[in-house]
């Protein structure tokens, strides 16, 4: 399960700048993820709890925004948001769409931190 090692990641950003920020506690940590970014959500969830245990973060909620995916049709000459990431065709023509615009963000987006 490497959202073990993500939820780490997380938690060792957002109690740096918390410190940098000389917050007593974070409240909060939001995250922006994709349904490209290779991360099962569920697992995340679960990971961060535990990887907060015993720091700024403890008692912490973990607020995901889930992104979408957004591509690029040639046919159209527009961004489309796709309906399902199992067909990558534009939802409007049905034209191939290889180039994503997003849906791949596993992103720190903001902190809710207690001074």
């Amino acid at each position: 399960m490497h959202e073990l090692g993500i939820a780490l990641g997380i938690v060792d950003a957002a109690s740096e700048e918390a410190t940098r920020q000389n917050a007593s506690r974070v409240c909060a940590v939001h995250l922006r993820l994709g349904p490209l970014s290779g991360v099962v959500k569920e697992a995340l969830e679960f990971a961060y709890e535990a990887s907060c245990y015993g720091t700024l973060l403890a008692g912490s909620r973990l607020i995901i925004e889930d992104q979408p995916v957004v591509v690029y049709c040639p046919a159209c000459r527009a961004e489309r948001t796709l309906v399902s990431i199992q067909r990558f065709v534009c939802p409007e023509c049905g034209t191939a769409t290889p180039q994503v615009i997003s849906g791949r963000e596993l992103e720190l987006a903001a902190l809710e931190v207690e001074d």
